[in-house]
């Protein structure tokens, strides 16, 4: 009788209790089906989002236990039987919706874009979620415009630097960048805001004001809440946006829909997420953007800081803490 082989294992972090410190355990591969495809994760983005799901505050709720992680980078290891578009050794970038902080995952094919030449497994692990926000965000809900001005809350975290690197890069807007020190005002200023508010000890209401010689912004990019959602949607010129990323500031706002009326304005919500299952190609389009403008070096991810796989609770904490600027990256490898 044949001796059985014993089932390949790989690392991943797991959350096996809500609040608690994540683990690192052997977790078993799965078998591959036909249109699947097994990546070797090299690194993967860290999120608030990530955080908010080991705490049950995510809008998606998990079963425990499971691995966090929405984004990675890594080469193709197998590929299920049906497909041909990739081989492997392939190097690729991916979303998915947990998962990724492994040393594998398994992933849909049209989940998968391919990592320009050139580009390192830390940036390409940085891209997906941030930029993808950034630009969905920008181009398809605020439809912003070349020459309008745009304010962008938290301005030097990951999806901040993001959008003020597409809003300033690709189109061309003007931007003021609003963060909580002057540090943070400081990195977004080199990223390419022309201007910026440090929150922290002035009111952004009023400094805006004084920026825009009372005209107001055109479009406000917003991932805090609270009371500084209300002072942006306050700054608002007349027929201006205002997007909804997130709420890291802890509390959701209300909206007076009186504010919306007299001065023409639009409250716009993005979940970036949702468009994989709602409508992939607008997903689709707006990562291949993303990898097409880091390819011409039109934008460029800000990486703040790398935790290998063993560290991911002091990589949760230093996000936790208000450290971080720009992404933080878990590598894997």
């Amino acid at each position: 009788m044949a001796l059985l082989q014993p089932r390949r294992t790989y690392r991943a972090a797991l959350c096996t209790e809500l609040t608690k410190p994540l683990t690192i355990r052997d977790i078993p591969s799965a078998p591959l089906q036909p249109d699947e495809v097994r990546v070797r994760v090299r690194c993967c983005g860290l999120n608030f989002a990530d955080i908010l799901a080991c705490h049950g505050l995510y809008q998606d709720k998990h079963p425990l236990p499971f691995t966090p992680g929405m984004e990675f980078s890594g080469d193709v290891l197998e590929i299920g039987a049906a497909i041909s578009s990739m081989k492997k050794g392939d190097r690729v970038i991916g979303l998915a919706n947990i998962k990724a902080m492994a040393e594998e995952y398994i992933a849909d094919q049209k989940l998968l874009w391919t990592i320009p030449q050139g580009l390192s497994y830390e940036d390409a692990a940085a891209l997906p979620i941030s930029y993808g926000t950034a630009i969905l965000a920008l181009k398809h809900r605020a439809q912003t415009q070349p020459g309008e001005t745009v304010l962008v809350t938290a301005a030097a975290g990951a999806t901040g630097l993001a959008v003020v690197d597409v809003a300033t890069n690709i189109l061309k807007a003007k931007v003021i960048a609003a963060a909580g020190s002057q540090q943070k005002c400081h990195l977004a200023l080199q990223k390419g805001a022309s201007q910026s508010v440090n929150y922290s000890w002035l009111n952004l209401r009023e400094e805006v004001k004084k920026l825009t010689a009372s005209k107001g912004v055109n479009v406000v990019i917003d991932t805090i809440g609270g009371d500084i959602f209300k002072e942006a949607l306050h700054s608002l010129a007349w027929e201006g946006r205002i997007v909804v990323v997130g709420f890291a500031g802890g509390t959701i706002p209300s909206i007076p829909a009186n504010l919306l009326l007299l001065k023409n304005i639009s409250a716009l919500g993005l979940y970036w997420g949702r468009y994989r299952e709602e409508d992939f190609p607008v997903c689709s389009s707006a990562l291949s953007s993303v990898l097409q403008y880091c390819h011409e070096g039109r934008i460029q991810p800000h990486i703040g800081a790398v935790f290998k796989l063993e560290e991911i609770n002091e990589a949760f904490a230093h996000v936790k803490q208000r450290r971080s600027v720009g992404k933080v990256v878990i590598s894997v490898s």
